[in-house]
């Protein structure tokens, strides 16, 4: 299981957002696109997804082809996007939200308890935090093949991001983030590897595992700076910033 981009590329009019991004998300497991605003990170998500037409490159998905396929035809078959901004259908309660996403609606409220006294009320009059919680119940409940959530934390408070983090990590699912920082506890979890893509200016500088995130930076996970080297052309990254290079272990192939 894994999706992958091959030499994508993006346009938004005269301006082009991608440059021949190419990363794999293995699965089941979870990958990071870590990127300041305007990398590229919520991009290669949409592309993924098919929000976003290439203009160039390809989406492969279990090995196949989908770059023509739309993006209610890959939501069929198993991928579910839950995207920074209007995730939810204010007009509609927390109930009907759910429900709309044929979401187990036992297994969302055992995802996040705290959505059974909000059943009734508008999505619309929801906090952004308890927003962000109403769409993560819908997408983890409905069994997806494939999640890709762009800052799934943001407005939660500490714990309840703690929880997210550690619900999308024991998915049985290829679960792709983006994140401007690697959030806690995702550097090092016992038994399971995190991914790492970093994108900066719409090309990958850095592909490899969370752990090797600080060793790059000279300090804390997943910060962007870090010692000469490190950079676009730095080790382990060929001068089109598409990936490893010899010396780098070998990336999971899909």
């Amino acid at each position: 299981m894994s999706i992958a981009l091959r030499d994508a590329r993006v346009r938004y009019g005269p301006l082009e957002a991608l440059h021949g991004v190419s990363l794999v998300a293995p699965g089941p497991g979870l990958t990071v696109l870590l990127g300041r605003n305007g990398s590229g990170r919520t991009t290669a998500l949409r592309a993924l997804a098919g929000a976003v037409p290439l203009s160039a490159g390809a989406v492969v998905w279990d090995g196949a082809d989908v770059t023509r396929l739309p993006a209610f035809e890959r939501a069929r078959r198993g991928l579910c996007l839950v995207p920074e901004r209007r995730a939810v259908f204010g007009s509609l309660t927390v109930r009907e939200n759910l429900e709309l996403g044929a979401a187990d609606l036992p297994a969302a409220l055992e995802a996040y308890p705290q959505l059974a006294p909000l059943l009734a009320r508008r999505a619309g009059t929801l906090s952004g935090g308890e927003q962000r919680v109403l769409a993560l119940a819908r997408a983890l409940s409905a069994r997806p093949r494939v999640v890709l959530v762009d800052e799934p934390a943001q407005g939660m408070s500490p714990p309840v991001a703690a929880r997210t983090y550690a619900l999308l990590g024991a998915l049985d699912a290829c679960v792709v983030i983006a994140e401007q920082r690697l959030p806690p506890g995702l550097r090092e979890r016992a038994g399971r590897t995190t991914y790492v893509h970093e994108l900066r200016r719409g090309a990958v500088v850095f592909s490899g595992e969370a752990a090797e995130t600080t060793v790059r930076s000279g300090g804390p996970p997943g910060s962007s700076g870090g010692p000469p080297g490190c950079g676009p052309s730095g080790p382990g990254v060929d001068r089109t910033g598409r990936g490893p290079r010899h010396g780098r272990r070998p990336w999971p192939s899909g």
